[in-house]
């Protein structure tokens, strides 16, 4: 391969959703970063790639940037994964992209696939565009404010929620939006215990009744209109 920086999307759960081009990139890089090798060790054992892969999180990422385009201006190919989706969606790589940028070197992507996208695709609620804002904030009053945002949108609202405030978000949206608003809930995406609901914040919060919420949670709000 070229030198460059190669953003490689990985999946988000069932690990038979790798691309053959994503193997074959990860297979053919002198280098692979990861957002914890402990993770991305799972997908190279299955694929059996062997490219030697360090770490860069958001807690050392700016200090790989000089590391990383030291190795492309050498003449080797770096391919950038995160634990599950596309780098810098909502995950570490944005930095490494933008130094990678800055310095003028090969950019490029084999791409795979997102939750957000995934996701809407299975509500129902998408066609026409959508909102997508990531982790809502942990403080209840910042929470409101970008609830109330988006409460009058007219395209649906995405976020990536915690199965821990899960919940308390439903009663929010129910408070800021009404108690009609359809709302969509993914959790544990492509995943065996994979599970979608769909209905107002009261109706959904009855489904989960007295289970103890677990996995990864995409949230949709559906639009105003």
């Amino acid at each position: 391969m070229d030198a460059g920086l190669y953003i490689v999307g990985t999946p988000i759960g069932n690990l038979g959703d790798m691309t053959a081009r994503g193997i074959e990139t990860l297979k053919a890089a002198s280098l692979i970063i990861a957002e914890d090798t402990r993770t991305t060790r799972n997908l190279l054992n299955r694929f059996e790639i062997k490219t030697h892969c360090i770490s860069c999180h958001k807690f050392n990422e700016v200090q790989r940037c000089d590391e990383i385009i030291a190795r492309i201006r050498n003449g080797e190919a770096v391919a950038m994964v995160t634990d599950s989706g596309m780098p810098c969606i909502s995950d570490p790589g944005a930095r490494v992209v933008e130094a990678c940028r800055a310095a003028g070197v090969l950019i490029t992507s084999a791409p795979g696939p997102t939750a957000v996208t995934t996701a809407l695709a299975l509500s129902g609620f998408g066609g026409h565009g959508f909102l997508f804002a990531g982790f809502l904030a942990r403080k209840s009053g910042a929470r409101r404010r970008t609830l109330e945002q988006c409460a009058a949108l007219p395209v649906p609202a995405i976020f990536y929620e915690s199965p821990y405030r899960l919940l308390k978000l439903l009663e929010e949206i129910e408070a800021v939006m009404g108690t009609e608003r359809r709302v969509f809930v993914a959790r544990e995406l492509t995943k065996k215990f994979e599970e979608l609901l769909s209905g107002t914040p009261a109706q959904i919060r009855q489904q989960f009744g007295e289970r103890t919420v677990k996995g990864e949670c995409v949230v949709i709000i559906d639009s105003a209109e």
